[in-house]
């Protein structure tokens, strides 16, 4: 089942008579500043998206450990800027049917007074956030429809004065104007809009919906003496068609995929025999004709044929794409350019943001944003590749899966090699800033003293990244969350941030909480990295043009060569926009 994206809550508090995610106070160490809780369990909750209610299951076995080690604890889900950090988890394990975390907290001054009302039960209550990557549907024993969380990390926890509805969901502003948008351009009725954001949908939920709705309104009368209903979501519909003959066929090449209901009655058909389905669509006679006939005439004279071989290798591509480690992509930040055009960002100086006292009839001062002179601009790339009449004749689709996943395979790897190759300019140093320094430069306090990772140079390079100042000279305290290193260094970072069962302060790993990240692309064996979440100090990003994210595809009718002709293009472009947030080390 397709992941959800979406970030979303499980409620608990103190008292043991509530629901899974349970703090456990009597676990407090005061000299760790830590607490214990229970933060999941297959307890199931009930929840409710654009089908109705459901009952939502976590699965333990599901979770992924890595990610959830260091992820922030906040006050009250604030998620604008990094003084709303009061703790980290540093560590998570699975016990039977529950998840229980270690969170710790920070030293600061300001932390003081929370942690101690969490200590004596004042603060009782501790809110969960998770993020799905892969459901299971099913039925439990009464019948009621259940969604199990098969595959999921947390992403951050948070101490809340009052608990929300369990079946809350958090979602981004733009989420919601996202969906209002799309129902706008829909031209669905705003009641319609309201009621599926009410229910938590997520924007391809939201999408799906208002696809059908519009499917229902589209319906086509025929006049034939009567009106006839034409049901836009059968097969007379040529693009449900397409898409359906498209499926069955990548079924060939996933076999694990679950196409649409509409193709089933194409799936283990060969590539002549949908040719020759396309024909009769068309109004065609394919008696007597051999394969390779079939299919040079439905290239030629069908729209239907060359459109579901743009469709196949369009999908294949995408999900080749989407499956593709991530690796340094990680630690940069996704956005949009509407143009090909230098795109700088906004910076806000949060260190020397105050609000100012406004008395009786005072106007109000104006604050000041500063637009950076860091900027990077998209390019396009591409290249195009054919389906060729050979291999449909052949019905070769093992072959076509094998090409259409390394191209999308290679889409993903050329964006990374990007972000790779950004980093490493100028020996390792980065690339040149709009101060003609490099990224990594010691007047920017991110360089450290050359050294393997170990406690000593670690704990160096977080203080460089604590004792960051904003462009108006006050602290930041940023915090690190990924190391990054090659793959000669992967055993020996491993060992160094593996959580362990301490029993004395002294065996406590302080770097438990960071989350490596292990990137071949490295050529540098020796150097390494420390970064900031990109959610909260983004240093580096990567953008698309506006409206087509990853490799977007274009195909036609080949004349040159005999088949389909597909364009493979991809509309990218990344750069440096920051350095408070990233702390290179050389090594030996």
């Amino acid at each position: 089942m397709r992941s959800s994206t979406a970030l979303l809550l499980r409620e608990s508090a103190v008292d043991l008579t509530r629901r899974d995610a349970i703090p456990r106070p009597r676990t407090f160490d005061g000299e760790a500043m830590t607490v214990e809780a229970v933060i999941a369990s297959t307890t199931p909750v009930r929840r409710r998206d654009v089908r109705g209610d459901f009952l939502e299951i976590l699965d333990p076995s599901g979770l992924d450990l890595a990610v959830t080690r260091g992820a922030s604890v906040l006050d009250s889900h604030q998620q604008g800027g990094i003084d709303n950090v009061i703790g980290v988890i540093d560590d998570v394990r699975v016990e039977g049917n529950e998840v229980i975390a270690r969170i710790r907290f920070s030293s600061r001054p300001e932390i003081a007074p929370v942690v101690t009302d969490i200590r004596n039960g004042i603060i009782r209550n501790l809110s969960v956030g998770y993020e799905v990557g892969e459901w299971r549907a099913g039925k439990d024993a009464n019948g009621v429809r259940t969604m199990t969380a098969v595959r999921w990390s947390v992403r951050e926890a948070s101490f809340v004065a009052v608990p929300a509805d369990p079946t809350a969901r958090t979602r981004a502003a733009n989420d919601d104007r996202a969906i209002r948008e799309l129902g706008r351009r829909a031209g669905v009725a705003a009641d319609r809009v309201n009621t599926l954001i009410e229910c938590g949908a997520s924007i391809d939920d939201a999408r799906r919906a208002f696809l059908n709705d519009m499917l229902d309104r589209s319906v086509t009368v025929r006049s034939a003496g009567t009106a006839n209903m034409h049901n836009t979501m059968t097969l007379d519909n040529p693009e449900i068609f397409q898409r359906a003959t498209a499926e069955a066929m990548y079924t060939r090449i996933a076999p694990n995929f679950t196409p649409m209901p509409q193709a089933r009655q194409y799936v283990g058909m060969s590539c002549a025999d949908i040719a020759r389905e396309c024909l009769h669509r068309a109004g065609i006679s394919s008696l007597g004709m051999a394969p390779p006939t079939v299919i040079t005439r439905a290239l030629q004279t069908t729209s239907d044929y060359p459109a579901l071989l743009a469709n196949l290798m369009n999908k294949s591509l995408r999900e080749a794409y989407q499956i593709a480690p991530s690796g340094i992509r990680r630690v940069a930040r996704q956005t949009e350019a509407n143009d090909f055009r230098a795109k700088s960002r906004i910076l806000i100086d949060h260190s020397g943001f105050t609000l100012d006292l406004i008395n009786e009839s005072a106007e109000y001062p104006f604050g000041a944003f500063i637009d950076s002179a860091e900027s990077y601009s998209v390019a396009t790339y591409g290249k195009i590749f054919a389906i060729t009449r050979k291999a449909l004749v052949n019905d070769d689709l093992g072959g076509l899966g094998d090409i259409t996943q390394r191209l999308g395979l290679a889409a993903a790897e050329f964006e990374r090699h990007k972000l790779v190759d950004l980093i490493v300019q100028n020996s390792g140093l980065g690339p040149t800033m709009s101060d003609s320094l490099t990224l990594f430069h010691a007047s920017h306090g991110n360089v450290g003293t050359g050294g393997v990772p170990s406690e000593t140079t670690l704990s160096e390079a977080r203080l460089l990244m604590r004792n960051q100042t904003g462009p108006g000279g006050g602290g930041i305290s940023v915090v690190p969350r990924y190391l990054i290193v090659p793959s000669a260094l992967e055993t020996s970072a491993e060992k160094l941030i593996t959580s362990v069962q301490a029993t004395q302060t002294a065996n406590v790993n302080p770097f438990a909480f960071l989350d490596l990240i292990v990137e071949p692309r490295l050529a540098d064996t020796h150097r390494w990295y420390l970064a900031a979440d990109p959610a909260l100090l983004p240093c580096i990003e990567f953008a698309y043009l506006a409206g087509a994210p990853g490799p977007q595809t274009e195909s036609r009718a080949g004349f040159e060569v005999d088949g389909v002709q597909t364009k493979v293009r991809l509309d990218y472009g990344c750069g440096a926009v920051e350095w408070r947030g990233l702390v290179t080390n050389a090594g030996q």
